[in-house]
């Protein structure tokens, strides 16, 4: 199953970008769920206000769809300037790079998503830039070539990145601000779809709020992209307003069970248990028997699972855990009982 026919991937597909913008906070204060990031966040943009000056370098790390975009437009908002948005594998070129700083105002944002996936020469350039605000550019090649350096406007990089530990060490010790954003609870997740169907003028009773929050994997973007699938039934096979019937209806359609799992993080958890007695097992085992491709596992459904407890990743391979084998309805063998404890 390719990425964009999954109704749960967390990555923004073309359909979401226009709601997805209507939907977005642009303030602190509107913003529901990561408390501790936005808590730290709100301290330090009101002390670089009271000095006039630019927040200091940020990067945000963590599960796609849980709101790193969000959070640097709501950073611009806050700091009252502009914010130029990008991603690193559109960055191909230092000019690239050099084209977007010199063009930057005084204490404006530049949002580089993905920031991981920078060209390493186009990553150095930005380690002055960061540092000092200057811009170091060569003209010319061999014993003719000489260096220049340019000024540039001070500026808060906001990066964003699913890949942590993708970001080398020299970029990621120039960020003064580093923050996970964690996987959202269903409270909050139930604020989020209330406040989205409120914007969507959508009537939603508060049992199917908390029925799609429980399904959205923990991450708002897929909750909103469910919300409107349960409102396409509604409209068609209801009266228009979502309540649990049409809700289960809908999303019983989509092939989302209750925690959120889809045909193939189901048949992922089945091929551990009843192919390999429940692990372990390598990856690269899994991926050849769902047959899909390991770097679309490990990115995209392994998260998921080993945030929700139903596999466990060890140096031999991967395990199912005693929560898939009871949300997979399977009998757990004594041994297995017994290794569980």
């Amino acid at each position: 199953m390719e990425e964009h026919e999954r109704i749960t991937a967390a990555n923004l597909s073309r359909e979401d970008t226009d709601t997805e913008i209507s939907l977005r906070p642009k303030y602190l204060s509107e913003y529901i769920g990561q408390k501790n990031a936005t808590e730290n966040l709100k301290i330090f943009i009101d002390a670089a206000r009271m000095r006039s000056e630019p927040l200091d370098h940020v990067l945000f790390y963590g599960p796609p769809g849980l709101g790193k975009t969000t959070l640097a437009g709501i950073i611009a908002n806050e700091m009252n300037v502009k914010i130029k948005v990008t991603s690193g594998p559109a960055i191909e070129r230092a000019g690239d790079l050099a084209a977007i700083l010199t063009n930057l105002e005084e204490n404006d944002v530049l949002f580089i998503d993905e920031i991981h996936r920078l060209n390493r020469s186009v990553e150095e350039i930005l380690y002055s830039a960061m540092e000092d605000f200057v811009l170091d550019i060569v003209i010319g090649k061999g014993p003719a070539a000489r260096s220049i350096r340019l000024d540039l406007s001070k500026f808060t990089l906001v990066g964003a990145t699913t890949r942590a530990g993708s970001v080398s060490p020299p970029l990621r010790d120039r960020f003064g601000v580093v923050s996970k954003l964690d996987l959202y609870r269903n409270e909050e997740l139930e604020q989020i779809i209330r406040r989205s169907a409120d914007i969507l003028n959508i009537d939603i009773d508060e049992a199917s709020a908390k029925e799609i929050a429980m399904r959205s994997r923990g991450t708002p973007r897929i909750s909103n992209r469910l919300l409107k699938r349960v409102r396409d039934f509604s409209q068609v096979k209801g009266t228009g307003r979502i309540h649990m019937d049409i809700t289960n209806i809908a999303l019983d359609s989509l092939g989302i069970d209750k925690m959120g799992l889809e045909r193939l993080d189901r048949e992922i958890l089945d091929i551990i248990i009843n192919k390999f007695n429940g692990g372990p097992v390598g990856i690269d085992t899994i991926s050849a028997a769902v047959g899909e491709e390991k770097i679309t596992i490990e990115d995209v459904y392994e998260p998921y699972l080993l945030q929700a407890g139903f596999i466990h990743r060890t140096q031999k391979g991967r395990t199912a855990a005693k929560q898939a084998y009871l949300h997979l309805g399977i009998n757990i063998s004594e041994e297995e009982q017994f290794s569980f404890k």
